[in-house]
């Protein structure tokens, strides 16, 4: 299984700050998995207006970051290199937990359905060994 940092993210995803939202990425089946980490840090712009006082990490910026997880499965796969993966639409995304500053998110993506530039996949996002997030997500791959 491959380890990806950073950099290595960067490579495969075209999302820079502030919307990149992997720090690592731990395993890494190209076409099948991913599993990646993503650092909640109190320093990040959302926090300014989510929520002062009460700062929550937004469940849509969860699903963002299970997204481009699941994206760095498909596009690590070489007839995809160099290409962008688009969300198809997002299904069954529940939230359990609230994601604060100070949490790591592990995000798991399991990919089930690959049909040509079409992919879907079940993300999990955990904090603490808890479900804090799940989605079914659909991907299109494109230019």
């Amino acid at each position: 299984m491959t380890q990806l940092n950073t950099k290595e993210i960067q490579e495969i995803l075209p999302h820079r700050y502030p919307m990149l939202m992997l720090d690592t990425v731990e395993e890494l089946v190209p076409g099948e998995r991913c599993v990646a980490i993503k650092n909640v840090s109190i320093n990040e712009e959302i926090f300014q207006g989510h929520f002062p006082g009460n700062p929550t990490f937004p469940g849509a910026l969860t699903v963002e970051a299970l997204a481009q997880a699941g994206a760095v499965a498909l596009l690590s796969m070489p007839e995809f290199k160099g290409k962008t993966a688009y969300f198809g639409g997002i299904k069954k995304a529940r939230y359990r937990q609230m994601v604060r500053p100070g949490d790591q998110m592990r995000l798991e993506v399991v990919l089930d359905r690959l049909r040509g530039p079409v992919g879907s996949g079940k993300g999990i996002a955990w904090v603490n060994g808890k479900k804090a997030t799940t989605a079914e997500l659909t991907f299109i791959v494109g230019d």
